[in-house]
């Protein structure tokens, strides 16, 4: 998925994020403090909350990715025009 300002997650990214969570996993069977966790592994407490919370609930599985959030909806070539366009003065858009 593409934003303007640079968000979203690449595949790459996304397996890199869904194996820290697994990491926490790990990290939360062998009873590691949330802030421990956090700061060893560079995330933020309140991400590390959540996973603790689904890890509660459904184990390792709850922290696998879902895959992304949304379904592209533009293909490459559409991509690749938008962002010509949008490189363009504003004038010329009218």
């Amino acid at each position: 998925m593409r934003y303007a300002h640079g968000g979203g997650l690449t595949p790459k990214e996304q397996e890199k994020r869904e194996r820290v969570r697994l990491e926490t996993a790990e990290r939360f069977a062998r009873g590691e403090k949330t802030e421990a966790v956090a700061r060893e592994l560079r995330v933020t407490s309140r991400s590390v909350r959540r996973w603790r919370r689904e890890w509660e609930e459904g184990g390792a599985d709850a922290l696998r990715s879902k895959g992304p959030a949304s379904v592209e909806r533009l293909s490459p070539r559409q991509w690749e025009r938008l962002e010509c366009e949008l490189k363009r003065d504003p004038l010329a858009h009218g």
